[in-house]
């Protein structure tokens, strides 16, 4: 049941910015008719999409403004970003990078190492994360969330759910959990421990979809073109 005195914050979503489907107007009118009055666009390694998300429906779904940041280790997700944090470095410069301009750092699905989606794994543990995603949506990653949540504690306070998704389909199916409604009232749950991941779409169909979009993806070559395009911005 959901409880009204929560708002709900996807925080892990792609757009056309990077190598999702959607544009960022149609993840944010998506988000609306969800009931989402907050979530975060995470293009792989830039930040314009969520930009231009954010100017969509301000009054009705705010966009914090995130990024994927490819790392020599794996994936991080930084979040309340004022500038795109450059990729390529290692974990712990990229968290310095996020934190340096007022963001927050999290391991992005930081147990999964499937096809594209690589977390930096159990060796970043202990470092200054400011939550951990504990729930992400992709196909596949079950058990990888669940490594996820049992091991939290070594981590950080915070959890935090997104969708990773990558169709329109798959927006707000994992969301993060917060007391209020707003992006402060977010972030102030973030930086007190108070939010919960939660699964909130589990319908085969999505992650049906989201997997041909993948493999189709993977055999016209595409994939790898977006790859190399990231490896030379």
């Amino acid at each position: 049941m959901i409880d009204p005195a929560y708002g709900a914050a996807d925080l892990h979503i792609h757009t056309t910015y990077s190598d999702g489907a959607p544009s960022p107007a149609m993840v944010v009118a998506r988000a609306v008719r969800l009931g989402l009055s907050v979530i975060a666009i995470t293009d792989h390694d830039r930040i314009d999409g969520a930009i231009e998300g954010s100017l969509c429906d301000p009054a009705r779904c705010e966009v914090v403004i995130g990024e994927e940041v490819t790392t020599h280790q794996g994936h991080v997700l930084g979040l309340f970003l004022t500038r795109a944090v450059p990729p390529g470095l290692d974990v712990e410069q990229t968290i310095d990078e996020i934190h340096a301009q007022g963001g927050l750092a999290i391991p992005a699905h930081p147990y999964l190492r499937l096809g594209g989606a690589r977390g930096v794994g159990a060796g970043a543990a202990g470092l200054p994360w400011d939550a951990i995603e504990v729930e992400n949506g992709s196909p596949g990653a079950w058990l990888a969330n669940r490594q996820a949540r049992r091991a939290q504690g070594a981590w950080a306070r915070a959890q935090t759910g997104g969708s990773d998704s990558h169709i329109l389909a798959a927006v707000g199916s994992v969301v993060t959990a917060f007391p209020g409604r707003t992006a402060v009232d977010l972030r102030a749950a973030l930086e007190s421990g108070t939010t919960r991941a939660e699964r909130r779409n589990r319908s085969p169909l999505v992650g049906a979809q989201t997997l041909t979009r993948s493999v189709l993806r993977r055999l016209s070559g595409e994939a790898d073109r977006e790859r190399a395009r990231r490896a030379y911005r």
